[in-house]
């Protein structure tokens, strides 16, 4: 599904003018907030109690030390209870069009590249510009692939956009690790989904910018989609009966035989309907039918499971042997056991040799190929006092940009990395304009 920046950073904007609370279909929220919008003086209008509560939102992340000086004012002033709550909104940028967007950093590229710039100076510019960048990837909510040319400035704010983004990744309650199953299509490519119908055969259905529900939905987790296509259902199922009442299909009550004209305008007016019911049938129908695949496929392969456990491993930096084998010898494809060892490698705090060759045998067993596992494994081993030298005798090349912080490579909840950054840069890319 292709991003859409502006549209995203409208939703941000939309949240929160509404206190942070959700937003209905409209945009509007669903009871009418007044705010007052304040640029400073926060810690002495706090102090006076000039408002009952605060919410506070910052457009980029605010600085621990400027944190530190609300607290211990509003501390001292016996008004702290007043600050309902403070937000890091990460907008720090500005959307010209769908998907292109400036940092609005006039003469950047001049000032990085002037000879006479001192270290400061180059320092705060790449910190504006890593906030930047960083401002939009939180608000798409994707880890991206950086490339850049080799040396220079570019290289420094890629490198240490790149840290700040393992750094985050770190913790539990991260800007990227919300977990979205639906999006785990199996068949979907080009936004064309391809799943295996009730009779046999396959059935295609495409999803873009042309579905609403897709639009609307495609980001949500799992549950949240089934319980949103059954709303859809529910609310389809009033308005069929409602039409059906007004025309006399079902219980018509409201179809006087004798009132000719009313009776013309309701039937006018039903099938004026009739191509927005029809089409709003067709839509849940589509989504019923994936959700019941994907259900079928969660069930099959225990995907519920799987990440729980993942999930569960990150945090606990381990996992009981008998409870690690047998989710390799129970249900699952080839590819979820792969994943499950290698994750166990890289999430494990100690490794126990006998341990790890129990995990091999397991995958054998399973007709498991170990190539990967193999590799990380080799990785895993290596010293950390060597394993740059080890590294650039493999590969002829820093291992810096690949193994620092190697269990950064996954995110801390139930979606991994590469599979948030695969399956979000599908169809569509994030261009910038300094």
């Amino acid at each position: 599904m292709a991003l859409n920046l502006r549209q995203k950073q409208t939703e941000c904007i939309t949240r929160m003018l509404n206190l942070n609370q959700p937003v209905n279909v409209t945009g509007m929220a669903n009871v009418e907030v007044y705010k007052i919008l304040i640029y400073d003086r926060i810690i002495a209008d706090s102090s006076a109690s000039l408002y009952d509560s605060f919410h506070l939102n910052f457009s980029s992340s605010i600085p621990c030390a400027l944190l530190e000086d609300l607290t211990s004012g509003t501390l001292n002033s016996d008004s702290i209870q007043r600050i309902s709550r403070v937000h890091d909104q990460y907008l720090e940028f500005v959307t010209l069009e769908d998907n292109l967007f400036s940092l609005a950093q006039k003469s950047s590229y001049v000032q990085l590249n002037d000879p006479k710039a001192g270290d400061r100076e180059i320092k705060e510019i790449i910190e504006e510009i890593i906030g930047g960048l960083f401002c939009v990837l939180a608000t798409l909510g994707v880890v991206p692939i950086i490339r850049c040319p080799h040396g220079g400035p570019a290289e420094m704010v890629a490198s240490a956009l790149d840290q700040k983004l393992r750094d985050h990744l770190l913790s539990k309650n991260n800007l990227f690790s919300e977990g979205h199953l639906y999006m785990m299509y199996w068949g979907l490519k080009l936004n064309r989904l391809s799943v295996q119908g009730e009779k046999g055969g396959m059935k295609l259905f495409e999803l873009d910018s042309s579905d609403p529900f897709w639009v609307a939905n495609g980001w949500l987790e799992f549950p949240e989609v089934a319980v949103e296509i059954e709303t859809q259902l529910t609310k389809y199922k009033k308005d069929v009966d409602e039409v059906n009442k007004r025309t006399g299909g079902t219980g018509g009550a409201e179809f006087d035989g004798t009132d000719l004209i009313g009776n013309t305008k309701h039937l006018m007016n039903a099938v004026n309907l009739l191509p927005e019911l029809t089409e709003r049938k067709q839509l849940i129908d589509k989504h019923t039918n994936i959700a019941t695949v994907l259900l079928g496929e969660i069930k099959e392969r225990s995907l519920d499971s799987y990440a729980k456990k993942e999930n569960d491993m990150l945090v606990r930096g381990g996992i009981d042997r008998s409870e690690l084998l047998a989710v390799l010898k129970g249900k699952g494809s080839k590819m979820d056991k792969l994943r499950f060892a290698i994750l166990y490698l890289i999430s494990s705090e100690t490794i126990n040799p006998s341990e790890v060759e129990a995990v091999e045998a397991a995958l054998r067993e399973s007709e498991v190929g170990s190539i990967a596992f193999q590799y990380v494994k080799k990785m895993n081993s290596a010293s950390r006092n060597n394993i740059v030298d080890w590294a650039e005798k493999l590969h002829g090349q820093s291992i810096s940009a690949v193994m620092a912080g190697v269990k950064n490579l996954l995110s801390t909840d139930r979606q991994l990395a590469l599979t948030r950054t695969c399956g979000s840069f599908d169809g569509g890319e994030t261009k910038s304009r300094n």
